[in-house]
């Protein structure tokens, strides 16, 4: 969609400082981060919501889901880190590509994660 920054950054357009990428997936930092570690992992398909995935692409899901604690122990939240999926705007969703956040670092957590 050419009106969503996620898949521009996907298409290269817009710029992101990426930590991984494959056919499927693409991790970046995110611009605005909330945490001393903070990630987003997109699937490269545009998919606009968690309410929009189809069954088929379980694998997909799953895959993002495997993939975030990898990511955290590469850059240094071995201890534990925070996933989220906000969806819809009720659920805090602003930009509406699928994206999972990667949060991570005791220091600078947001107290609201802290429970």
């Amino acid at each position: 969609m050419s009106d969503c920054i996620f898949c521009r950054i996907v298409e290269g357009s817009i710029p992101a400082s990426k930590v991984y990428e494959d056919e499927e997936l693409l991790a970046f930092r995110d611009i605005h981060p909330q945490a001393p570690l903070h990630l987003l992992i997109i699937p490269k398909k545009h998919i606009a919501t968690l309410f929009d995935a189809e069954p088929e692409d379980a694998a997909l899901l799953g895959r993002m889901l495997a993939l975030a604690p990898r990511l955290a122990r590469e850059h240094g939240s071995a201890d534990g880190f925070r996933s989220i999926i906000n969806t819809g705007r009720v659920g805090g969703q602003e930009v509406y590509h699928l994206h999972l956040h990667v949060l991570g670092g005791e220091q600078g957590l947001p107290a609201m994660l802290k429970y």
